[in-house]
């Protein structure tokens, strides 16, 4: 059962609703026969049991009672939050167990459950707050996996409580609902973080198809050091008439030279002179300082790069 992207439901409504921490990680079906075995699927329903040789012993948790758990596994950092670069270096090892095993010395994953689809029975059509119910009898806590507690009602506390916490966001699933699997249901609503700031533009990549002559990204960067630092690429947030606009002034920009220092692996790149300032929005960042999920908002000619607020953090530059 899949999010739909959204806000929060009305403050009428907000005590039909549990509230449960986003989570930045990969999406995993977790399948308990009973027999001590575990099988794990990705949403594309891949077998990626063997990426995470530690999840192993969930197989023996439930005894022999057969059970599908939906939830998701995270790998963490020094401060306990999800890092979806740390974990990028577990994923795609299902077919390298010898190099899992040895990554998983390194970087441990967690596994964290949030439904149960199928306990002895199915349990499809039960609400949501009666799965959840069942999810916590189970008692489902180890040295790498747990179950976190849903708050019913006070979703903009929890939504500010995810802000505060330098989390990802927060979903919303409503009490009654049933578990609707491969369904991208509006009983279940994702909010998304994301955080602003001034970034200047160093180059450009053409678009193609019906974007032909415009651009179809920016490349943008922020000081660190006295130098222009690439974070990253940005190709949505614009309507034709933005895109449009833009396209002229990074025209007039246009300069053989690159801006960055050090240049980026940007293939096919147009570079222009790092004059404009703009406001992105981004999920977070990776620990190299690049932006995740950016999304222009606007430009910024109030704003000359001198005076921007475009500046990477000092642990980043």
């Amino acid at each position: 059962m899949l999010a739909t992207p959204g806000t929060l439901p009305p403050a009428a409504q907000d005590a039909r609703w549990a509230y449960e921490t986003k989570q930045d990680g990969q999406r995993v079906m977790v399948y308990l026969p009973g027999d001590g075995s575990v099988l794990l699927r990705a949403r594309s329903g891949e077998d990626i049991t063997a990426a995470y040789p530690e999840l192993r012993p969930l197989g023996g948790a439930l005894g022999t009672a057969p059970a599908i758990l939906d939830g998701e596994v995270l790998a963490l950092d020094e401060q306990g939050r999800a890092d979806f670069q740390l974990l990028q270096s577990r994923m795609g090892l299902a077919h390298a167990p010898a190099r899992a095993a040895r990554r998983a010395a390194r970087v441990p994953v967690h596994l964290v459950l949030f439904d149960v689809p199928y306990l002895r029975q199915p349990r499809l059509a039960l609400p949501y707050a009666r799965r959840r119910e069942l999810l916590a009898e189970l008692g489902l806590a180890g040295p790498h996996w747990s179950t976190p507690a849903a708050v019913t009602g006070h979703g903009a506390e929890a939504l500010r409580a995810t802000r505060e916490h330098g989390l990802e966001g927060l979903v919303c699933k409503r009490l009654d609902s049933r578990y609707e699997p491969g369904v991208r249901s509006r009983a279940w609503i994702k909010i998304r973080n994301m955080r602003g700031e001034d970034v200047i533009i160093g180059g450009w990549l053409p678009g193609k198809g019906r974007l032909t002559g415009l651009p179809g990204a920016v490349l943008v960067g922020q000081r660190a050091g006295g130098r222009l630092r690439y974070v990253g690429g940005v190709g949505t947030g614009w309507n034709e008439t933005e895109r449009v606009e833009l396209a002229a002034l990074l025209r007039a920009a246009a300069t053989d030279v690159c801006p960055f220092d050090p240049v980026p692996s940007v293939s096919g790149a147009r570079w222009v002179l790092p004059r404009l300032v703009g406001e992105v929005g981004y999920s977070t960042r990776t620990r190299a300082g690049m932006l995740r999920q950016p999304s222009w908002l606007r430009l910024r000619p109030d704003l000359t790069p001198e005076e921007s607020a475009a500046d990477l953090p000092e642990d980043l530059g």
